[in-house]
């Protein structure tokens, strides 16, 4: 089944690791592939102990989008393309139970991966992977194709008071 977090509340990615831990925990294998990320996300540390759950690796360093050049985002692109291509080879060929696709609809959003190929890759695979993404804004088709729809609404965020990340909380 397909499972979608988005929203502009806090939530998305800890609703996904979380669901990524329970899949590991009941002994299912896991491929958690992180977009717009780099490694330092503290759930890496302890998806990655985990047997049955495989990481992805990501950028040592990177920029907010809001902060990059074009040329940036356009090395950026060919990064996550390959990212994605990559790991949705691996999650069939490897027979993966599931898949995490952590912010990806950000990098759809910010043009450095195809809704196309993205939306291909979810029809096609087989009815036994679980399929979880996770970012802002996901077109109507992603939330059409979708089993389980959630919505992370913000309220009220820290963010608005001008704080920013902390390390353990938002990252």
């Amino acid at each position: 089944m397909i499972h979608i977090y988005f929203g502009d509340g806090k939530g998305k990615t800890t609703a996904a690791a979380g669901l990524a831990v329970r899949a590991a925990g009941s002994n299912m294998k896991v491929l958690f592939v992180q977009f717009l990320k780099t490694g330092i996300s503290g759930e890496r540390t302890v998806l990655k102990e985990s047997e049955n759950v495989t990481l992805t690796s990501c950028p040592a360093e990177l920029k907010f989008t809001n902060e990059m050049t074009e040329a940036e985002k356009q090395q950026a692109a060919v990064l996550f393309r390959g990212i994605f291509e990559r790991s949705a080879a691996t999650a069939l060929s490897e027979r993966y139970d599931m898949i995490v696709l952590d912010e990806i609809f950000d990098a759809i959003n910010e043009g450095m991966l195809s809704d196309a190929t993205v939306l291909e890759f979810i029809t096609n695979a087989p009815h036994s992977i679980e399929i979880v993404m996770t970012g802002h804004n996901p077109s109507q088709r992603f939330l059409d194709e979708a089993d389980y729809v959630t919505e992370m609404k913000k309220i009220k965020h820290p963010f608005d008071k001008g704080l920013t990340g902390r390390i353990g909380i938002e990252f």
